[in-house]
């Protein structure tokens, strides 16, 4: 047999194989990790999906937290796993911020996975306490240009979005404010609340309920447009930083060499969950704006993120703790 006719027939026997697969998928019980605590907007969207996903499919779904190492050690699991489609990781914001602040990770970001889907996003807001002077974005940096390395920051734990999100308004705004972390978003909120730190940033959905019982104030909201559960809050492109579009999101992937055609199945029964109004009303509850779509959105995606919070934590000299 010829080369060419050998890689063809070779072509052939993988499509088949792959669509035999795909057919036969899922057989047996599937599992999503979640390399976080459970309460996490990754941990919910799993929950949300898992119950449909089993509903549809007639096999189990189960949900497995597997936390620690700032969530390293739960996708390091999972790019060591069968690429069989019966493990996948729903990751967030993290994955390309712990690429960015970690050259010696335990897995590849870039070739140990295959995207499936981005689930959904939410946005950052910055947020002050309600004792800080400060009214607006603009006023906040007027104040912190006038008082370098005075004013603290909080942030849920280094090389965390919040920090580097922080660290790119800096750079932008030209100030010099003092980063604080924490472990977890627990012990912002706590501090925030009662004045011992003065900034922060925060996921949209946790911030909301605090700003609306009136115990913090927001600044800005990091979406493109301003959201109607405070449509009064501003954007950070309206407050003049047309780079502060920031998202928490949370992402599909599964390991590397998993079948085309078992990702593509995977990712068109999500696509049908996530337009179910019972979904679509869930992940409003938290403030999530479901996305959908190929597995090429979520690649984009987490390529931009490495890149951009890369950048910010070379220029920042951001190291791991």
């Amino acid at each position: 047999m010829k080369p060419a006719r050998l890689i063809a027939g070779t072509a052939l026997l993988c499509a088949a194989a792959s669509s035999g697969w795909a057919q036969d998928y899922p057989s047996r019980a599937i599992l999503f990790v979640v390399p976080f605590t459970p309460g996490t907007t990754a941990d919910s969207l799993a929950r949300l999906t898992q119950t449909h996903l089993s509903q549809r499919w007639g096999v189990p779904v189960v949900v497995e937290n597997r936390p620690g190492a700032s969530g390293i050690i739960g996708i390091d699991s999972v790019a060591k796993a069968n690429p069989d489609g019966y493990t996948c990781l729903f990751t967030s914001t993290a994955f390309g911020t712990l690429a960015a602040i970690n050259p010696k990770l335990p897995y590849d970001p870039d070739k140990s996975f295959a995207p499936v889907m981005l689930l959904g996003t939410s946005p950052l807001s910055l947020l002050v306490s309600n004792p800080f002077p400060a009214k607006t974005v603009k006023e906040l940096i007027a104040r912190a240009k006038e008082r370098p390395g005075e004013i603290n920051y909080a942030s849920a734990g280094t090389g965390s979005v919040f920090h580097l999100a922080m660290e790119l308004l800096q750079h932008d705004a030209g100030t010099k404010m003092v980063h604080v972390p924490y472990k977890g978003t627990t012990g912002v909120v706590n501090d925030l609340i009662a004045g011992h730190v003065p900034v922060t940033m925060m996921v949209f959905q946790t911030a909301a309920p605090l700003v609306q019982s009136g115990r913090v104030r927001m600044l800005a909201v990091m979406s493109s447009q301003r959201i109607p559960a405070l449509p009064d809050v501003p954007t950070m492109v309206e407050s003049g930083f047309p780079n502060m579009v920031v998202d928490a999101w949370t992402g599909v992937m599964v390991p590397a060499r998993t079948p085309p055609a078992v990702i593509g199945r995977f990712n068109d029964e999500v696509n049908k969950v996530l337009a179910l109004p019972e979904m679509k009303a869930a992940a409003a509850k938290i403030d999530v704006t479901l996305v959908g779509g190929g597995p090429e959105t979520l690649d984009a995606l987490v390529k931009k993120e490495i890149k951009q919070w890369t950048e910010v934590a070379q220029r920042a000299n951001i190291k791991p703790e």
